[in-house]
């Protein structure tokens, strides 16, 4: 499979499952533009990396996921860079843990913001072009949790069973165009996010680091394995190819059986 001559768009891209699915868009040869915090030297490297290893072209936005109208314009900006937005991975993502009670307000709405509502825009902006072309991919990180609730992550829950919707309705009106819309839903996934939280848990709890692992973190992963970055941008990958033209509207889990009780 060759995805050179397209573009991708990778929102929350400067690290993490993110990073991982522009390297692996960029390893097709597609042109990639990544997006997310970080500081400017660090995503700068990524960028220039990306461009090295792959021989590609890759650009950077940094276009704040809580504001369409810089959404849209980083789609916009893609199109005028690279000619076109093929490939779309909405990939940004926050979290916040509380009870529903004291769940603060902003918290609700900036995470709703980001992990659904950035999803719409950049679809928004992106699907008239992929229309016009009669081709296009659309691939959105859900988690298992867009598929069963844990206490004490409402806002998380919520944004990810709606982006399973969201999905599935753009499935449905872009299906007669050649244009897919998909979405992946990891379990918990190794990322130095995951692994810096280890010492305090071991902390915290007086567990040991293999405790940490196997009884907190992957309580409800039975295979008791992370899933990897890796892993996850290669079912993108297959996402892209033409053997996957007809998977639409789906949500694939990827999550060590977590989601099969």
């Amino acid at each position: 499979m060759s995805l050179k001559s397209k573009t991708a768009v990778v929102t929350g891209s400067t690290s993490g499952i993110g990073l991982a699915y522009a390297r692996a868009m960029a390893a097709q040869g597609a042109n990639v533009m990544i997006n997310g915090f970080g500081a400017a030297d660090a995503v700068e490297a990524e960028r220039a990396k990306i461009e090295a290893d792959f021989g590609v072209r890759c650009a950077y936005s940094p276009a704040d996921m809580t504001k369409p109208d810089e959404i849209a314009a980083m789609v916009a900006l893609a199109e005028q860079t690279f000619g076109s937005v093929d490939v779309l991975i909405n990939n940004a993502g926050i979290q916040h843990v509380d009870p529903v009670e004291n769940f603060p307000l902003e918290k609700w709405d900036q995470i709703i913001a980001i992990n659904l509502s950035s999803a719409f825009h950049a679809i928004r902006a992106a699907l008239p072009g992929m229309k016009a072309r009669k081709w296009g991919r659309i691939i959105s990180t859900a988690s298992a949790h867009s598929l069963v609730a844990s206490p004490f992550k409402s806002a998380y829950v919520t944004a990810k069973h709606g982006l399973v919707g969201l999905t599935k309705t753009v499935a449905l009106e872009a299906a007669a165009f050649g244009v897919t819309a998909n979405c992946i839903s990891p379990g918990y996934v190794w990322t130095p996010l995951v692994e810096n939280q280890i010492p305090d848990t071991m902390k915290a709890r007086g567990l040991s680091r293999d405790e940490v692992i196997n009884n907190v973190l992957l309580a409800a992963q039975p295979t008791k394995q992370f899933v990897t970055v890796d892993q996850v941008a290669a079912i993108a990958v297959f996402l892209c190819s033409d053997a996957a033209s007809q998977i639409t509207g789906a949500n694939l889990s990827v999550d060590g059986g977590w989601t099969a009780a």
